[in-house]
């Protein structure tokens, strides 16, 4: 089982964006869960250019993608997907580890 994988949307929009913010071939996706929302926690994207040591490093369609330690357990085997959809457009992540989500899709709980 891989750690976390992108669908080909979700690879597309975030070449779109790391584009936009003119990221340079050094920077990566950081993927990490934080405390906060309806359920209890929530997911965190943003684009970095520096790993720590502690960080898991991976790499899905291309893209390097960096978890760190604290937020690898909740996110095993998750896939980031994008849609369009007619609730509106944005980021979405299918977790096999959350117990319960929210309506919004942003938060979980174990």
């Amino acid at each position: 089982m891989k750690i976390f994988t992108l669908t080909t949307k979700a690879k597309l929009q975030l070449g779109k964006l790391m584009a936009e913010e003119q990221c340079t071939e050094n920077h990566f996706l950081r993927v990490s869960v934080k405390g906060g929302g309806c359920s209890g926690l929530t997911y965190d994207l943003d684009f970095d250019d520096t790993v720590v040591d502690s960080d898991e490093v991976s790499e899905d369609q291309g893209l390097k993608l960096v978890i760190d330690k604290k937020s690898l357990l909740y996110l095993l085997g998750t896939e980031l997907d994008f849609t369009e959809g007619l609730n509106g457009k944005g980021f979405l992540f299918t977790n096999p580890n959350a117990s319960r989500t929210c309506g919004c899709g942003e938060s979980f709980g174990i």
